[in-house]
């Protein structure tokens, strides 16, 4: 099924991470899924599951890959669950193309709303009956009501929906306070970053056991398994493994301060033939050996001392750029990848690659999706090529001692770097704000693996 809302906000997250675990509390397996480009919802959501959690975005990736992505991914499990983002019909266009409710009518799922009841009755169901006409294809079986004040308001707002809408109302959170559940904004605190996490979800836990009718739940989850069942007899393209002795050892910086990669982007690495290899500029002294390094986004801004002080590894990754080993960073990889971070009057030096002083401010310098056009030679992408992405930094560039031609991306859409340009390109690293999907790019995971084989065999 799909949990959805009229906004974001609404309680979406904890309803999906307490479902989840409910369902695990029972025995059963779970997919999970995040609609939309989001790292630290899939994280809730992946440790609430014990499974690596999958993205669905019709902006990024192409309606019949996402079809295959998502069956191939729910088929072995007992359930699926998708958590949307924002409203059921928020997009990026009128149309709505990129909403939770076309994801939910291309996969044929059910859909459950979450609705937000602070100071409302009855209008609360005049929003969810405009809901179900505005597209009568999408599937709304269920509402569960959040932030009610009490058993009269719960009265008439159930009596209200059930009566005006003809759907049932499965459940009814009160409003929570702190200790009901210790960390209530999960969408804005990524799970390696408090060692609470794991309460957290215990937490959501029992606000579904307490106050959710999980039997109906699964009712309405066993009524609809989907329209898909003729993908699952068809060949599903996999990329196959190189055709080659040689396994390139592909590094990957993971940890507290770099913890956003898809789990599509490493699948598809390691499907392309490539042995990868976690290593923590936070944890390990020295870079492993490796024929090339994947950074990707994080808050490195938070652990800046450290990240300084390891002045070994990041030395390391330094020579080993200048002696052609690819590195493809993303945001938080790009900030690491310069000259230094500056903050509250402090100077934090990094692995110094690319000639930029990066600062921070309190609002976010980029936000959304973005499309990039390649326009000059990089190991990664061939020119002209158009990349589809999204960004999300807070990061401010106070000194770019670089040009324009060191860019190797013109910005269609977003904010990048500078002057519309975005893609720090030096011999064979490439570093951008954008953080793109590999089932969007089908092309980065092997281009990647490629560069890797060939600096393997330069240096052997």
């Amino acid at each position: 099924m799909v949990i959805s809302a009229l906004k974001g906000g609404a309680g979406k997250s904890i309803l999906s991470i307490g479902l989840i675990a409910a369902l695990r509390d029972k025995g059963k397996s779970v997919a999970p899924f995040k609609k939309g480009p989001d790292y630290i919802d899939a994280g809730w959501l992946a440790l609430a599951a014990g499974q690596p959690c999958y993205n669905l975005d019709l902006f990024l990736i192409n309606s019949s890959v996402l079809q295959k992505s998502y069956i191939q991914q729910a088929n072995p499990f007992d359930f699926s669950l998708i958590e949307g983002n924002r409203g059921l019909y928020d997009g990026i266009d009128v149309e709505g193309n990129t909403s939770t409710a076309e994801i939910a009518k291309l996969l044929d799922l059910p859909v459950v709303m979450c609705v937000d009841c602070s100071k409302t009755t009855r209008t609360m169901s005049a929003a969810l009956l405009g809901c179900l006409h505005f597209d009568p294809d999408v599937k709304i079986k269920g509402v569960v009501l959040n932030r009610i004040a009490g058993p009269r308001h719960e009265n008439i707002l159930r009596q209200s929906i059930e009566y005006h809408c003809g759907i049932p109302v499965i459940g009814a959170i009160p409003k929570l306070k702190d200790s009901d559940f210790p960390e209530r904004h999960m969408g804005l605190v990524p799970t390696p970053e408090h060692e609470w996490a794991e309460k957290s979800i215990s937490a959501a836990l029992n606000i579904v056991k307490q106050h959710i009718d999980l039997k109906e739940v699964i009712r309405i989850a066993e009524s609809y398994t989907g329209g898909l069942e003729n993908l699952l007899t068809e060949e599903t393209e996999i990329l196959n493994p190189n055709n080659t002795a040689t396994i390139p050892r592909i590094g990957v910086i993971r940890d507290s301060a770099f913890q956003f990669y898809y789990q599509e982007n490493l699948d598809a690495l390691k499907a392309a033939g490539a042995e990868l290899v976690f290593t923590s500029p936070l944890a390990d002294k020295e870079l492993p050996e490796i024929d090339a390094l994947y950074i990707g986004g994080g808050f490195p801004e938070t652990h800046a001392q450290n990240l300084s002080d390891n002045i070994t590894y990041r030395n390391r990754i330094k020579t080993l750029a200048e002696q052609g080993m690819p590195i493809y960073a993303e945001c938080g990889g790009l900030i690491y990848l310069g000259d230094r971070l500056e903050m509250e009057g402090k100077t934090y030096d990094m692995a110094g690659i690319f000639p930029v002083v990066f600062g921070l401010s309190k609002r976010p310098q980029g936000h959304g999706y973005t499309i990039m056009r390649v326009d000059q030679e990089n190991a990664f992408f061939p020119i002209g090529t158009e990349l589809r992405g999204h960004e999300f930094r807070y990061s401010t560039i106070k000194e770019w001692r670089g040009s324009d031609q060191d860019m190797v991306f013109s910005t269609v859409r977003g904010t990048g770097f500078q002057n519309s340009r975005d893609g720090l390109n030096y011999k064979k690293v490439l570093a951008t704000y954008t953080h793109i999907h590999a089932l969007g790019t089908p092309s980065w995971a092997p281009a990647l693996v490629r560069s890797a084989l060939q600096y393997c065999r330069n240096i052997k």
